[in-house]
């Protein structure tokens, strides 16, 4: 909880003032992910149990699949607090905070356990959710994720020779963005819900995507290759804004952060779970292949990112020498 209490005390020193008024509150929670993803329920879950745990003073309306605009519009709405809570992708925090791009590191873990574990115990990954009152204007609570990047490609996929020059959707910050283009890709940013009639009609060539969404959105039916690579975390944060936090009282501010957490862990918990529940799918599908490699399929791109990004994210080594640890 340190990291909480600094978090409430740098946001209260922004925005004027300690905690004071305890109304009720009916919340707006904003999310990209459409209904059926881990984060939209996980989202309801958590306001069910916010609700009951304040006798009904205080719910919250999660609105999935961008209802309040996409991640880079309702952080502003945070900001003004229009908008209370969200769980944003980290890639959106990044292109506020850079430190953040550290949790982006390739090959940082080699699978969705290591993942998991690292979000969960990682003390550089907490102290960097420090940085975001001052900097953004929200409190960290928690990390969950989406998965670690696979690529999906409507072309055959045989080295890494056959990206280059291939447009491949990614998520639009700077960290994956660099990846791609010193893999020779094309990097281009789309929402989430663009994507499907992209990969169909050929607008890109490929995408990063989680195995979760890769199944569960039909993905798999445009592609002929998936590429298991691992590559990158693709980490998510739970934030409450600074305006609304400022509002709850002490004992308000444990609740909510204690059941936000609680639901971050059941994302995170059930993203381990993935790989043996998704993978095994795509490898029953007659018309796929699925490729699975290591870090030596990318050559030397890992040391040229890291030539870039270990000036921007200096909690690049420490997160690497925690990581070797799990």
């Amino acid at each position: 909880m340190k990291h909480l209490l600094q978090a409430a005390a740098a946001a209260a020193i922004a925005f004027g003032g300690l905690a004071g008024a305890v109304h009720a509150k009916e919340m707006k929670m904003g999310l990209i992910t459409p209904p059926p993803h881990i984060w939209t329920k996980e989202a309801q879950a958590f306001g069910d149990a916010l609700k009951a745990a304040t006798g009904g003073k205080h719910s919250v309306v999660v609105y999935p699949s961008r209802q309040l605009g996409n991640e880079a519009e309702v952080l502003q709405q945070m900001q003004s607090g229009a908008v209370d809570m969200a769980f944003m992708t980290v890639a959106e925090i990044s292109n506020r905070v850079p430190e953040f791009s550290a949790l982006f590191t390739p090959f940082l873990v080699k699978d969705n356990a290591q993942a998991v574990q690292l979000l969960k115990t990682s003390p550089t990954a907490k102290g960097l959710l420090d940085l975001l009152p001052a900097k953004v204007g929200v409190v960290g609570i928690g990390y969950g994720m989406a998965g670690v990047r696979q690529i999906v490609s409507a072309t055959p996929i045989a080295s890494i020779d056959d990206l280059k020059g291939r447009k491949i959707r990614v998520t639009p910050f700077p960290a994956t963005r660099d990846f791609n283009a010193i893999l020779g890709t094309a990097p281009t940013p789309m929402p989430l819900p663009d994507v499907y009639d992209a990969l169909a009609n050929g607008q890109v060539d490929a995408i990063e995507m989680d195995l979760e969404l890769t199944v569960k959105l039909k993905y798999w039916e445009l592609a002929k290759s998936v590429v298991i690579s691992n590559q990158m975390i693709f980490p998510m944060v739970g934030i409450v804004s600074a305006r609304t936090w400022r509002d709850l009282s002490a004992d308000e501010r444990t609740t909510v952060s204690t059941l936000m957490q609680q639901h971050l862990d059941v994302i995170l918990d059930k993203t381990e779970e993935i790989e043996r529940t998704f993978l095994p799918i795509l490898k029953e599908k007659s018309s796929l292949q699925v490729l699975e490699v290591d870090q030596a399929f990318f050559g030397t791109a890992l040391a040229e990112w890291e030539k870039i990004w270990l000036p921007q994210a200096p909690a690049i080594p420490a997160l690497r020498a925690e990581a070797a640890k799990l």
